[in-house]
């Protein structure tokens, strides 16, 4: 006989396995299925997705290892820190990296055992609806059919590949042999200057990489604010990243010794790339194949997304809803667990909201990049009145004396209503800042409430207080 479960979640990244536990919490019976063991050496299914195993946390600890070579080469001395020659074990740095993320994969499983999730392992996909509920076919070492009264989809993203480029994650590699470099290359080219590009394209120049990024369009990081963009482009090129923009790319060629890639620059002019290893990183694609939805009457749109209602995170068959990089909006981790815990409680009968204008974005970069709310030339276009103050952290002590005075905090505000429109940071510590702004603006807070809160001294968040004061030219340090 089939298990039956009042609620069956497909895929157990951010967005699945945050929805099973919570609406595990709410009463319901939950299963919970997930088929890729992301090259685990004992071939086990493992847990978190995308984010956990070859995304967020991994390339996070990469990029902190990195940042620790880099601060013993180049920084320390002006600490009064004399060291000797400075080497890197690539090896430990990758086992390290591993170490931390099994130990995350294992707390998932605590948590389904905790809240008493059955995990299913396998491939699902829809076979088609009873008087039960809705029939899901497990194809794993032990294929079965469960039946689920709801079913929340959240099988994730994969990397977008470029037609006649093929990636072999050995030469020419996605985000997830970016992370499985066994030797430092001395000539790393990347395309796409976005999120993942940048920060590993930032993890290989410290460590030694000459690091070329190859970008289409003409502008650089378009979704940021234009001046925290500018300013990350100048940081970045002294940094000795080499971004071309508005680049076309006419040819790639693999061979045993390394990459070549033929392109145009942004002028016309045929250039050449020799590389040893190559990045591609143009984005994500959905993961909606192979889950037959037609089985259940679904479709996806014209880019393989799955509409939902922008309310509930529901499909347009009654008890099935979809979360995380499989429907719009931004591809954030965050993003997809908000959206799964705010269907678990609608299913439960509660009235949970998002909004999406107070989710923040961080681009885990050194300086670190961040934003919440609209950008200055979004209001310009929108033709809303708005007030601008910003500081920067060459003007506050903790960042001196961190050594880590670059970059500033900008807010934006309404003119009128003073009503916090949006937050840009670049500087020290900027994905933890953020947290501030994503609070204000969640209650509506304006400028001048930020501005009247004490903030603790010699500290980073005085950055924040002084850029809201600056929105009414009051700021107190400049």
């Amino acid at each position: 006989m089939s298990q039956v479960f009042d609620v069956l979640v497909i895929g157990a990244g951010p967005g699945g396995y945050i929805a099973a536990i919570r609406a595990a919490q709410l009463g319901f019976s939950v299963a919970c299925v997930e088929a890729n063991s992301y090259d685990d050496p004992k071939g086990e299914i493992r847990l978190g997705g995308t984010c956990l195993n070859v995304g967020c946390i991994p390339s996070k600890a990469l990029l902190a290892s990195s940042e620790e070579f880099d601060k013993i080469q180049h920084e320390v001395a002006d600490h009064g820190i004399r060291v000797g020659q400075v080497s890197i074990d690539i090896k430990k740095m990758l086992a390290r990296k591993d170490e931390i993320v099994t130990k995350m994969t294992g707390g998932i499983n605590y948590l389904f055992r905790k809240n008493k999730i059955t995990l299913l392992k396998g491939h699902a996909s829809f076979a088609g609806k009873d008087v039960a509920g809705y029939l899901i076919q497990i194809d794993g070492k032990n294929s079965e059919t469960v039946i689920a009264s709801q079913v929340i989809i959240a099988t994730g993203s994969k990397a977008r590949h470029l037609p006649a480029i093929a990636v072999d994650n050995v030469m020419i590699c996605d985000n997830e042999g970016a992370l499985q470099f066994a030797v430092i290359p001395k000539r790393l080219g990347v395309i796409g200057a976005g999120v993942i590009g940048l920060e590993l394209g930032s993890v290989w120049r410290r460590l030694g990489a000459h690091v070329t990024i190859l970008e289409a369009l003409p502008t650089f990081l378009g979704a940021c604010d234009t001046g925290v963009a500018k300013e990350a482009h100048k940081i970045f090129v002294k940094q000795g990243l080499d971004i071309q923009l508005g680049v076309k790319i006419t040819e790639v060629i693999s061979t045993k010794k390394g990459v070549v890639v033929n392109y145009q620059d942004s002028a016309g002019k045929a250039q050449k790339l020799e590389c040893d290893r190559l990045i591609v990183s143009v984005g994500r694609t959905p993961n909606t194949d192979g889950l037959n939805l037609a089985a259940v009457g679904l479709k996806t749109d014209e880019r393989g997304f799955i509409p939902i209602d922008n309310y509930s995170c529901a499909t347009a068959v009654p008890g099935i809803y979809a979360v995380g990089d499989v429907v719009r909006g931004p591809m954030l981790a965050h993003k997809a667990e908000d959206e799964g815990v705010l269907v678990a409680e609608i299913m439960a009968g509660q009235k949970p909201h998002i909004d999406y204008n107070c989710i923040p974005w961080v681009i885990y970069t050194d300086p670190e990049i961040a934003w919440v709310g609209q950008t200055e030339q979004q209001l310009k276009e929108s033709e809303r009145a708005f007030k601008t103050g910003q500081f920067p952290f060459a003007a506050n002590g903790r960042a001196l004396g961190m050594g880590r005075s670059e970059g500033f905090i900008k807010v934006l505000a309404d003119a009128k209503t003073d009503e916090v429109l949006g937050v840009h940071i670049i500087g020290p510590n900027a994905s933890d800042l953020i947290a501030e702004a994503a609070v204000a603006m969640e209650f509506k807070a304006a400028a001048e409430d930020i501005a009247r809160i004490c903030h603790a001294h010699p500290s980073l968040s005085e950055v924040m207080r002084e850029a809201a004061l600056a929105t009414d030219q009051r700021a107190l340090n400049m």
